[in-house]
C-alpha cells in the first residue's frame, strides 16, 4: 500500500500547491480521499489513470475538498470508464451528493460505469477491502457554521478518520477545528499522523503528535502564506525531528 500526496495546498488557491487530496493505492483498490476544486487536473499531473480509482471518500463539503467530485465524473464519462465507483460518504451527506451529481447532469443511463453510494456513520468500522478499513469521527471544523442554517437543511457533517491498513494505524486530521480534534483517536496507537496546519496552532498540532507518540507526522492544507513559519520552524528542527516530521508536498508518497 502505498500513499500519494495528491494535493498539499490550503482552501486558497495556489500556483505551487493543489487542493488538499491523498490517494491510498494497492494492487486490489485504489481510494481517493477529497475532490477539491482542480482534482481532475491534479490527477492528469500526476499521471493516475481514471480508469484505476475504485473508490472516493468525501470528508466533508468544502469547495476545496469537494467540489470538483463533478468534474472528476465527466472524466471518467469521457475516458469510457466501465468499472463501478463508490462513494463514500457520511449517511447525512448521502442525499446532497446524489443530487449534486444528479444537478450536474451526470445520469446513470447515459454513463457506462455505476455509482454505488456506500454511507457510513461515525465510529463504525467501514471495510474497503480485506485489511484495509476505516473509522470516521465527527470534528468541530463546520461548528461556527452552524447558527447560518436559518432553514435548518444543513448537513455539518466534518470527519476525522482513522485508517487502518494490515494493522498499520494512519489518521488524518481532515480539517479540524479545535486542538481537542487532535485527540480523536487518541485510545489508538498512531503509527502515521497526517494533520493539516491552517485551521489550528501549530505548536498544538507538535504537542499531540508527541503525546501519541506517532512514529511520523506528515504537514499538509499548507497555504502560500505558511510556508516561511515551516521553513523558520525546520531550521529549529533537530535531524532526529527531520526524519519524523515531514513537511508534505504534492507528489509525496508514502510506502507502507
Amino acid at each position: 500500500m502505498k500513499i500519494r500526496f495528491i494535493g498539499t495546498g490550503s482552501g486558497k488557491t495556489s500556483l505551487q500547491r493543489f487542493h488538499s487530496s491523498i490517494f491510498f493505492s494497492s494492487d486490489k483498490y485504489n481510494l481517493l480521499v477529497d475532490t477539491g476544486d482542480g482534482i481532475s487536473k491534479a490527477l492528469l499531473w500526476h499521471n493516475i489513470n481514471l480508469h484505476l480509482i475504485n473508490g472516493i471518500l468525501i470528508t466533508h463539503l468544502h469547495p476545496d475538498h469537494f467540489s470538483g467530485l463533478g468534474a472528476l465524473i465527466v472524466q471518467m464519462k469521457l475516458i469510457n470508464r466501465t468499472n463501478e465507483l463508490d462513494i463514500y460518504m457520511h449517511q447525512s451527506l448521502a442525499e446532497v451528493v446524489k443530487r449534486y451529481i444528479y444537478n450536474s447532469y451526470l445520469f446513470g443511463e447515459r454513463m457506462d460505469f455505476e455509482i454505488n453510494y456506500k454511507v457510513f456513520d461515525i465510529e463504525e468500522t467501514e471495510k474497503v477491502e480485506d485489511n484495509f478499513t476505516f473509522m470516521a469521527k465527527q470534528n468541530s471544523h463546520l461548528d461556527i457554521y452552524k447558527k447560518y442554517d436559518y432553514l435548518n437543511k444543513l448537513s455539518f457533517s466534518c470527519i476525522s478518520l482513522l485508517f487502518n491498513i494490515q494493522d498499520l494505524k494512519v489518521f488524518y486530521t481532515g480539517d479540524i477545528g479545535t486542538k481537542e480534534d487532535l485527540y480523536l483517536f487518541k485510545d489508538h496507537k498512531i503509527d502515521i499522523m497526517i494533520s493539516e496546519i491552517s485551521h489550528i496552532d501549530f505548536s498544538d498540532l507538535i504537542q499531540a503528535y508527541k503525546v501519541q507518540s506517532a512514529e511520523k507526522l506528515y504537514l499538509t492544507h499548507i497555504s502560500d502564506e505558511d510556508e516561511p513559519m515551516l521553513e523558520k520552524f525546520y531550521l529549529s528542527m533537530s535531524d532526529e525531528e527531520k526524519r519524523k516530521i515531514i513537511s508534505a508536498y504534492d507528489g509525496l508518497t508514502i510506502d507502507l
